[in-house]
């Protein structure tokens, strides 16, 4: 197996009234061809809190990590999409973990991020290898920490749970118990393509 793309990553401290934020840009490759699978031990992930327990995702996957905006909300969605929000001049779903997960609605606090992540719906992506890409806003807390999948103790096999096949394996990293989520199935597929009906229409032949 090849080992996983090499990420360069910076970090830029902004002090918007004396108070630092901190913002991870993450440099990596663009997907190509097929997706690979989320549950693959050789993963370097990118770790958060939701409702106070421990997840992670697929660090290749992320393009940026931001504080918390507001969003415009949307209206016949369900509760887990707050909304649209503008990054780098196009508009982009946000999407609230908490009550995705856990029926929680996450704080508006300093530690509260949007991690912008690229993904090729799974519906599409089985029909080409050049079906388009789409973006999310992934609204977490403590979106603070790299680690590799290599380094778990031990490690618990993915539950395929039909009303939640977006839980991936759980793992002991460090100390604490994680579970990966696997973001090509946190949307239903009919709620993708309501929310990228463009992408839904590109032709794929």
């Amino acid at each position: 197996m090849a080992p996983p793309a090499q990420l360069r990553r910076s970090m830029i401290l902004t002090a918007p009234r004396s108070i630092c934020a901190v913002q991870w840009v993450i440099s990596r490759r663009k997907y190509r061809g097929s997706q690979p699978d989320p549950r693959t031990p050789s993963m370097q992930l990118l770790t958060f809190t939701v409702a106070g327990q421990p997840y992670a995702i697929e660090s290749r996957a992320v393009i940026e990590v931001l504080p918390l905006v507001q969003a415009r909300p949307l209206s016949c969605m369900p509760d887990y999409v707050r909304g649209i929000f503008t990054y780098r001049g196009h508009l982009v779903p946000m999407i609230d973990l908490g009550r995705r997960l856990a029926d929680h609605t996450l704080a508006e606090r300093l530690s509260t991020r949007i991690m912008v992540v690229e993904l090729r719906p799974l519906h599409l992506a089985l029909q080409s290898d050049r079906a388009p890409t789409v973006r999310l806003g992934l609204i977490a807390e403590n979106v603070i920490s790299i680690c590799s999948a290599e380094d778990a103790d031990t490690s618990f096999p993915a539950m395929q749970l039909p009303d939640a096949l977006f839980l991936g394996k759980i793992l002991r990293i460090n100390g604490q118990t994680v579970q990966l989520l696997i973001i090509e199935h946190l949307l239903a597929p009919a709620l993708l393509a309501g929310l990228f009906p463009a992408a839904a229409e590109v032709p794929l032949s």
